[in-house]
């Protein structure tokens, strides 16, 4: 499994929505995780068609494709943050050209819907991607301390290994609507079954990972450590099944 090169404080980041388009964000959203992001020392720029929004609250395929190449193509660009999910990106993945990503391998990082793309690439490219913060993640306040010291030990710090430690707290508010009156919660782990474990790590978002299912865009997850989410669309007994 090929990794790309980590980003560092001058990387030049691309913005691009392969999912939901951008413009759901507001104004001040966008410049507050513009602005936190330069403060990491990363310059940020945006695909040409990332805030195009059509009845599905997207934009194109061929012009979701057209900023995903651009992104990949463009040897100024070092890694590239998907603006926030939705829905579909997996209409993406029979046309995205995997021979010019393989042939230009940069960090892709994003969450939620965006498992179907950066699964694919893995399994396509054999190319680690990353399951992280969007590019709207970097809007929140409470909880970005945290966020962002994983995102530098995760993304930053090439070769060297890093211990992903269990939270003390938890929250599942509309944090983008209110940031001032934010709920966090003592998190309580269940385990199963003690014991340790060695492989590769895989996963996402349960719904969207199951869409790849039976398809050459499915990674083999054969002795991987395999990590899953969903949100409040899927109930429990969605998610057991």
């Amino acid at each position: 499994m090929h990794t790309p090169p980590p980003l560092k404080k001058d990387s030049h980041l691309r913005v691009i929505a392969p999912s939901r388009s951008a413009s759901i964000l507001s104004k001040e959203g966008i410049a507050q995780a513009k602005k936190r992001l330069e403060m990491l020392g990363f310059t940020v720029s945006f695909g040409q068609h990332t805030f195009e929004c059509d009845l599905h609250s997207s934009s194109s395929i061929e012009h979701r494709l057209s900023d995903l190449h651009e992104a990949f193509m463009d040897d100024e660009v070092d890694g590239i943050l998907t603006a926030i999910g939705g829905f579909n990106c997996n209409e993406l993945l029979p046309y995205i050209d995997y021979d010019l990503i393989r042939q230009h391998p940069k960090v892709l990082c994003g969450y939620s819907d965006i498992t179907a793309l950066a699964s694919a690439i893995t399994a396509k490219c054999e190319m680690v991607t990353y399951s992280g913060p969007h590019f709207s993640s970097f809007q929140m306040e409470q909880g970005q301390e945290e966020q962002t010291a994983m995102f530098q030990a995760c993304l930053m710090n090439g070769s060297e290994s890093f211990n992903v430690n269990p939270s003390t707290k938890w929250s599942d508010d509309a944090w983008y609507l209110d940031q001032a009156n934010r709920q966090f919660h003592p998190t309580k782990w269940g385990i199963y079954q003690k014991g340790t474990a060695e492989g590769t790590l895989y996963g996402g978002n349960l719904c969207t990972l199951n869409l790849l299912q039976g398809t050459s865009f499915m990674p083999h997850i054969k002795d991987a450590i395999l990590f899953v989410e969903d949100d409040d669309l899927v109930f429990p007994e969605m998610f057991a099944r």
